[in-house]
């Protein structure tokens, strides 16, 4: 799950120094199952709010028509539900988030896959209810037959085509589109000649510029308490994307044993370490949203290798398994700390 993160940095209420004050433009919305909320700063004079929330919305549709797993004729679900193993031409935003999506998944060794499917399903977080039995050894062997994305997608990018190995073979974007719909819109609004702006999608968000008081955007990274909205660490952000993803809210109990709905491809079960919580800072949404998903399966010992290994910016909380679950463990990768520096 993608967690709250704040944005700390108000909007000034008048303008400095006697100096005419920005155009400012903030939209909230709804999207991809979760809200959206932007703030543009140095509107244009002749854009207005309507004509920008239609632009805005129309890029959100877009994207939905192409990488939603819920509207079964995105072209990801035509993709899912064809029995065709042939390569497919797919649009080139399509390829833009496979070829990421790849990139992902080699660099994390495996964490980060966009088959996982049948194991979510399996698991109980899709069609499965909460209290059916856990599955068995048999069950996840099977649901393991479909996935893996290094053997069972093929994607040319230059001839834009994709194929699965077999037809039961899905792809779900869940962990990587809501980052390249806030890059999608954040190109939009520089199209449009706003280049401060921030844009945030269901806790993942991108940051350009700076706010209307001339500095970098501000935004809190939440404590991973469930119920609370408290702020663990500030970060300064300026043409960066920033993702977080936890595991403290969204899970399934049986027989008194939790199990995290965050499950690793490679074993096809729940992780069972102790991070709770990692936020990724990258030069996109995209790329962030995927890292943080990446790096939550990975947990902060081979996560932060991995992060040192690949220049990731990268913040894990994790309970103290030597104290009781309430305390909490903060790490930070190389490029993370550097961030903080800047502040």
């Amino acid at each position: 799950m993608k967690k709250t993160l704040f944005v700390l940095a108000a909007l000034s209420l008048s303008a400095c120094m006697g100096e005419e004050p920005a155009k400012v433009i903030t939209l909230s919305g709804k999207t991809m199952g979760t809200t959206y909320n932007i703030t543009a700063v140095g509107v244009p004079d002749d854009l207005e709010e309507a004509a920008l929330s239609g632009d805005v919305e129309a890029v959100l549709a877009d994207v939905n028509a192409k990488m939603s797993n819920w509207d079964k004729n995105s072209e990801v679900s035509r993709f899912n539900v064809s029995e065709e193993t042939a390569p497919v031409e797919i649009s080139a935003d399509f390829v833009t988030v496979m070829t990421a999506a790849n990139e992902v998944h080699k660099l994390s060794d495996g964490k980060f896959d966009v088959t996982l499917g049948p194991l979510i399903e399996l698991w109980g977080f899709g069609p499965r209810k909460p209290d059916d039995p856990v599955p068995s050894d048999e069950d996840i062997e099977a649901a393991l037959a479909f996935v893996g994305q290094a053997e069972k997608l093929s994607l040319d990018p230059e001839a834009s085509v994709l194929s699965k190995s077999a037809p039961e073979v899905g792809i779900n974007l869940s962990a990587i589109a809501k980052g390249f719909g806030i890059d999608a819109v954040a190109a939009k609004l520089k199209a449009l000649g706003i280049d401060n702006y921030m844009v945030e999608i269901g806790g993942d968000l991108v940051a350009s510029g700076h706010n209307d008081k001339g500095a970098a955007w501000k935004i809190g990274i939440e404590k991973p308490e469930p119920g609370e909205k408290a702020v663990e660490q500030v970060v300064s952000l300026e043409d960066k994307g920033l993702a977080t993803s936890g595991d403290y809210r969204n899970f399934v109990e049986h027989e008194g044993v939790r199990y995290s709905h965050i499950i690793d491809p490679v074993t096809g079960k729940p992780i069972t370490h102790w991070t709770t919580s990692v936020s990724v800072v990258a030069d996109d949404a995209m790329m962030a949203d995927a890292w943080a998903t990446a790096m939550l399966v990975l947990g902060s010992e081979r996560g932060l290798e991995a992060a040192e290994a690949n220049n990731i910016a990268v913040f894990f909380i994790s309970r103290d398994e030597t104290a009781d679950k309430s305390a909490y463990i903060t790490q930070a990768s190389s490029a993370f700390e550097a961030l903080l520096k800047e502040k």
